[in-house]
């Protein structure tokens, strides 16, 4: 098993943060293979960024992704940018309230991140909501893996609110009627 996800959004939604997330719950919590790699642009805040990570059951020869099984895609810019760079059959999912414009013939999951984020009480944790639809959707890393991986990641005030940010992805990738 080999999977490639790309991460992307604008600088400030804290892609790269999703991206280390992600890498962490594979490699330390359920004991597979993974990498990372991240850049954004010389704005940071505001200009794209981009978070890579690849997940395997056995060792990565290169870090690099060329087309990514795994898009999320929080922002228009991110989308223009990346969301071509997909393989045939890719799990791609946006922010609708974010990505305006796409490609109709790539079907994707909706996961109204940054409105689910607003709901809970910060904004802040949109990226985390994307990772929960991640978990669901693609089964790449386990629940529990990517909630304690998460919740080692974060300050412990904001624990509680990145939990409930996670199920909250969760259940929103469920009400597609696609999830995991």
């Amino acid at each position: 098993m080999k999977r490639e996800i790309r991460i992307c959004g604008f600088g400030g939604q804290g892609v790269v943060t999703a991206g280390v997330i992600l890498g962490k719950a594979a490699a330390v919590h359920d004991g597979l293979t993974a990498c990372q790699v991240q850049s954004y642009g010389p704005e940071a805040r505001g200009g794209a960024a981009r978070a890579e990570v690849i997940i395997a059951d056995h060792p990565i020869g290169y870090p690099g992704i060329h087309l990514a099984d795994v898009l999320v895609a929080m922002s228009q810019e991110a989308y223009n940018r990346y969301g071509r760079a997909i393989k045939p059959g890719a799990t791609v999912i946006i922010d609708p309230d974010l990505v305006f414009q796409r490609d109709e013939a790539q079907p994707v999951t909706p996961v109204r991140a940054t409105r689910i984020a607003e709901d809970l009480g910060n904004t802040v944790v949109a990226n985390i909501v994307m990772l929960g639809a991640v978990a669901a959707l693609t089964g790449v890393v386990s629940p529990e893996a990517l909630l304690a991986a998460t919740l080692e990641s974060v300050p412990a005030r904001f624990r509680e609110l990145n939990r409930r940010a996670l199920e909250a992805g969760m259940q929103a990738s469920e009400a597609q009627g696609t999830g995991a």
